[in-house]
């Protein structure tokens, strides 16, 4: 077995790379989500001013791919962290496929100069982390849980007597207006959204997670709405209070391009405006475009802090339903 770094531009290495990641994910998580191979391809060659992939992978003598490690390495804010994700192949566990794997991911991060690095252990809801190869593999090299998140699932289509109802509850409270877009933030609106983007930075809760909240600007959302076009629609409802124009939230959704997924990507609502439902309409304005104009799509899935009270309840409000629990694991060396 030899560990080598894969080139970003060979598709069919790419492809190699995706299927580990593919066998790992249908042992490990039934329940889990799994990302299209194009969207991969994209996400490392379309390149990025924030963002850096490093793909590395354990071949056997034959020119398998056994095991594979995705780093990621930001360029602008956060130079010290490192995310970091290891796959094996349910067949070769145990042979040292994961170790070797490591011990090359350990070198790199340190070559970047990172001081600290996380990965996602994702496990059946109601099993004990403990018990989990994942962890126990992590804690062998100094890594720790710092941050969980529950793994949500909602069947599609909803039921429009309980979208009815979730809107009857709503109803009357705040005086917002709720203004929607597809792929792009309008002109007009962008530099109001990069705010609300940047309060999401400051408020999502992130546990010990060794992260300095970003400024998001303009450049960054036209960026990442670029690089997210050619495999999602991107689907963004804000609420506008009626009177002053003031944006007082969002709710974003990614609907797959490829297959009949749909993934919550971030819901806020401004500290000010908090209590009113507006979290609820939000979504609801964004699950009704998705029923009417994807109605192919099947599931949707989100991920939610179990002390997050307010946006389980109301994650819990529409159907959803937790399938796995989402920890954080962190190194720190510096």
């Amino acid at each position: 077995m030899r560990i080598r770094e894969v080139d970003l531009g060979d598709d069919s290495a790419l492809a190699a790379f995706h299927a580990v990641q593919v066998d790992a994910m249908v042992w490990d998580r039934p329940s889990g989500w799994i990302r299209p191979l194009g969207q991969l391809v994209t996400q490392v060659q379309a390149g990025s001013p924030y963002y850096r992939p490093v793909l590395v992978a354990a071949v056997g003598g034959d020119g398998r791919f056994l095991g594979v490690a995705e780093s990621g390495f930001s360029l602008q804010d956060n130079t010290h962290l490192a995310d970091l994700e290891i796959a094996v192949r349910p067949e070769v566990r145990r042979r040292g496929v994961g170790r070797a794997l490591m011990e090359h991911a350990e070198r790199r991060w340190r070559t970047q100069g990172c001081t600290s690095v996380c990965g996602e252990l994702h496990v059946p809801s109601g099993s004990a982390l403990d018990d989990t190869p994942g962890y126990l593999f992590g804690r062998v090299f100094g890594f720790d849980p710092v941050h969980q998140e529950d793994h949500l699932v909602l069947d599609l289509p909803v039921d429009g007597g309980q979208l009815v109802e979730l809107a009857a509850r709503a109803e009357g409270i705040g005086d917002e207006e709720i203004v929607t877009w597809l792929d792009s933030c309008p002109d007009e609106l962008v530099g109001a959204y990069a705010a609300l983007r940047t309060q999401m930075e400051n408020d999502v809760p992130i546990g010990d997670v060794d992260y300095e909240p970003v400024v998001v600007d303009e450049a960054r959302i036209r960026s990442e709405e670029a690089r997210t076009r050619p495999h999602w629609v991107r689907l963004v409802a804000a609420a506008r209070r009626r009177g002053d124009g003031t944006m007082s939230g969002y709710s974003c959704l990614l609907v797959s391009r490829s297959d009949h997924h749909v993934v919550q990507d971030d819901t806020l609502v401004m500290p000010e405006h908090r209590g009113h439902r507006l979290g609820t309409r939000l979504k609801l304005a964004t699950l009704r475009i998705v029923q009417s104009d994807f109605p192919e799509h099947r599931m949707l899935h989100t991920w939610t802090d179990p002390d997050n009270h307010a946006m389980y309840r109301t994650n819990t409000d529409f159907g959803f339903v937790a399938r796995e629990r989402m920890h954080e694991l962190q190194r720190k060396d510096g």
